[in-house]
């Protein structure tokens, strides 16, 4: 087992007064805070104190993917375990996951793409949504079922920052947390545009400090993004 090189032996699991913030709807997601953490975690194990030090440092969302078999423990284990922290469920790609992240605590859920069974199911479920668009076309259509913040994926592939710009003209009531390819440096240029809420990054949970359990690093990363403002 690899030694942590800090502990949470003596410290909050939370930030000062923190409590669960509340969610009703995918704009609340966006508001929650600059950048939303989007985690792969390769044991349960690590989701608590990951969590706990995103927590501490200000970033009270995390979006916790099912790229690994550990996903759905973690999402339960984050739920149910640290108070301040709102936890999403990512990479969700069936309706049959669209249950099993619901029964496991997650508070919202974030899909890649937005198929017509899959986003029923999601609708369905009474979550928040962040359905994943990449095109105009895409984009109208969850504008059609009730959705006015939505994921825009991959974000650099899919057109970048000139193109979410000029989505806003025809669609200026839509608002995006862009995600895939943005990174510390380009992070405050796209929450600069006047319709994104948010953006997702993965930089804030590096895959060697989580191996290595060094949520010092994690919680001062944390702090760097909670930093960034919003026009």
């Amino acid at each position: 087992m690899t030694t942590a090189t800090n502990t949470e032996q003596g410290r909050s699991s939370h930030a000062p007064g923190a409590t669960k913030p509340v969610i009703s709807s995918e704009a609340d997601i966006l508001d929650l805070a600059p950048v939303i953490p989007v985690v792969v975690v390769d044991s349960v194990e690590q989701a608590v104190p990951l969590a706990r030090a995103l927590v501490r440092g200000g970033i009270p969302v995390i979006e916790i993917t099912l790229r690994s078999a550990a996903g759905l423990g973690a999402i339960e284990a984050v739920a149910s375990e640290v108070e301040g922290m709102v936890v999403g469920a990512g990479t969700v790609v069936t309706p049959e996951q669209v249950q099993q992240v619901k029964d496991a605590g997650a508070q919202f859920i974030v899909t890649p793409g937005s198929p017509p069974r899959l986003l029923d199911a999601a609708l369905a479920s009474g979550l928040p949504l962040l359905a994943g668009a990449g095109t105009l076309t895409e984009m109208l259509t969850l504008a059609e079922a009730g959705l006015e913040a939505m994921k825009f994926f991959p974000a650099e592939a899919s057109g970048g920052r000139p193109y979410l710009s000029a989505v806003s003209g025809p669609c200026p009531h839509l608002r995006f947390c862009p995600t895939g390819g943005i990174t510390p440096e380009t992070a405050a240029a796209w929450l600069a545009l006047p319709n994104v809420g948010c953006v997702g990054g993965s930089w804030l949970t590096p895959k060697d400090a989580v191996a290595q359990g060094d949520w010092d690093c994690i919680e001062a990363l944390a702090a760097e993004a909670a930093a960034l403002r919003r026009p």
